[in-house]
């Protein structure tokens, strides 16, 4: 394993421990699912490039994008949980109440 290869593998599996682990307000796990979409995009860019695989070159700005949507959602969903409970605190919320 590279060097670089490494390097992302451990940014996205940081990130999974940091969802996993420190779950205690929404914001901080939405912080680390955008830091593994990141360590993924770059490494499907990274990937494309280095095989030179140009028809899976839209690849990661397809990911990017769905990224972007992700965070918007989260952060959407941040607000109104905000509004309604004071707090961005996930232990506050019951998910099975409207």
């Amino acid at each position: 394993m590279t060097p670089l290869h490494f390097s992302f593998s451990s940014a996205f599996t940081l990130g999974l421990m940091g969802l996993a682990f420190h779950r205690t307000h929404l914001l901080s796990a939405l912080l680390c699912l955008e830091g593994m979409m990141l360590s993924l995009f770059i490494a499907l860019a990274l990937w494309a490039l280095q095989f030179e695989a140009i028809s899976f070159s839209p690849g990661p700005m397809l990911l990017l994008s769905f990224s972007a949507c992700e965070a918007s959602a989260g952060l959407a969903l941040l607000v109104a949980t905000a509004r309604t409970h004071g707090s961005d605190r996930l232990q506050n919320l019951n998910l099975l109440q409207c």
